[in-house]
This record gives structure tokens, sequence and C-alpha cells, in this order.
């Protein structure tokens, strides 16, 4: 789903937030993402588009566009649906999830693959209460706790990808001001939490890469507050991996809001 939709359906009551993130691995910038998100009332609907390529993708090119709506209750997100449409090199895959009464529901996984009898099994239980991952990364509804404060890095985001559980658990380590001189730039005070990373089910007990993840007290995320909003962004996600350190930064941002009709997710 492209950007555009948002601005078709943008209308009384709707508020538009509009991110971009530049992505760098090992130092080099490996690809950028644009998030974009309509709320209206307790509904809201994300897309997000990337790009992640290797020497102009000579060597290595892959693409995504990923999609996540849902409602806002006083308990937090509760999703409704979530797809991820991927391509690179000669792969291409689609994930789809569905939700209602607050657990998963039914999930498609194209093209499907062979169940490893290794893998510890995702049972029902496991996918109540859970979240998307773009839900769970990017939708931070926090209007009791204005100007980047710490608090709001007290919380566990229970994930579900379509294939791993796992919860992800903030805890408060600083706050920070961070100065953007781009156009449209962040500038002010941000949140800093560490991230601890907690496999569930849905994984090799001997998977290299769940291990280290697992271990490592180096994941970041900086949370910053949406002028205008009740909500949080992510301002940088930092992530130690075993060939070197990916972080993803936000460049710029835009809040366009429609008129009034009714209640919306923003401050007056």
């Amino acid at each position: 789903m492209s950007s555009g939709v948002f601005a078709e359906d943008a209308g009384p009551g709707t508020t538009q937030i509009i991110a971009s993130y530049r992505v760098y691995f090992a130092g080099f910038h490996f690809g950028d993402v644009r998030l974009t998100m309509a709320l209206k009332g307790s509904e809201y609907l994300m897309s997000g588009e990337g790009r992640f390529s290797v020497l102009g993708g000579l060597i290595y090119d892959w693409r995504g566009t990923t999609t996540s709506s849902g409602r806002i209750v006083k308990s937090g997100a509760k999703p409704s649906t979530y797809m991820l449409s991927y391509s690179g090199g000669n792969k291409r895959g689609d994930v789809r999830i569905s939700f209602g009464g607050g657990a998963v529901t039914q999930v498609s996984i194209s093209p499907k693959g062979h169940p490893n009898p290794r893998d510890i099994p995702v049972i029902k239980a496991q996918l109540k209460g859970v979240l998307d991952p773009m839900t769970g990364a990017f939708l931070r509804a926090r209007p009791d706790l204005p100007n980047a404060d710490l608090r709001v890095c007290n919380e566990t985001i229970p994930v579900f990808d379509g294939a791993l559980r796992f919860d992800l658990t903030l805890t408060p380590k600083q706050r920070t001001r961070v100065q953007n001189e781009t156009p449209n730039g962040y500038s002010g005070f941000a949140a800093v939490c560490r991230v601890k990373f907690v496999p569930i089910s849905g994984y090799r007990p001997d998977d290299s890469a769940v291990r280290y993840m697992s271990h490592t007290d180096e994941i970041e995320v900086w949370l910053v507050p949406v002028p205008a909003t009740v909500f949080y962004l992510p301002y940088r996600i930092s992530v130690p991996t075993g060939f070197g350190s990916g972080l993803a930064e936000l460049t710029s941002f835009q809040v366009d809001k429609g008129p009034a009709d009714g209640e919306a997710l923003t401050r007056p």
C-alpha cells in the first residue's frame, strides 16, 4: 500500500504523520525507510516502504512494503491486520496476520516453509495480547508522558511476526537532547531506552542469531514525542549483530492535521 492511500483518506479529524529513516550497517548507508501513519479517533493505519542495497543494488538489493491497522484503546494498541511483502534477489514473499478478540486469528506465509522439528512451537496462549512488528516498533501512544519522560521506557512489548514470538523489554537509560539541522528534522529531548530481546517460541534453541540477540545488552531505542500528538516515535534504533552494528535514524518528519471531527489522537 502506498502512502498515496493515506493522502486520499485524509479528511476531517484525521492526523497524518510521515517519517523518514536512514539505515546504516557497519557505518555505511544501507537503505531508507518511509513511514506513514494515519490516525482518526481511535483507529490507526500505518504503511512503510523500504529499500536496502549494497553498491546500488549490484551486490544486494532488497525492497519491502508493510502495512498495519487497528485501534488504540486505554490498554494500548489493538492491531487488526498486518501485511509484509518483500523481494530480494530471486526471492519474494508475503506475510499476513489477522487479529481478533485481542489475539492472532490467522497467519498466512508465502512461500510456505518446511517446519523444523527442532523449533520451539508457538502455542495458542502465546498469541493473546501480541502486536505485529510494525505496531510494536512504531506506535507508542503515551498522552500522560510528554517531553521525553523516561517512564516511556517502562514497557514490555509482546510481538509476533508470523513465525517468531518474542518480547522487547524496555528500561530507562538516560534522557538526552538531540539537534537535527535538516529541514523537518527533530530537535529536542529523547528518552533513551535499553532494549532486551527475549525469544519465546518459533525458533531453534541452537539458532546463533537468536542466541546473540538475546544475550546482548547493547540494543537501544531513542523515543521522541511527536509535536501536537500523544505519540512517540523512534528517533534512533541501534542493534548490534555478529557482523557489525545496525542503526536506523529519523531524518525528517511532518504532521498534518485535518479539520477537527470528534475526538482525535492529538494534543490541542
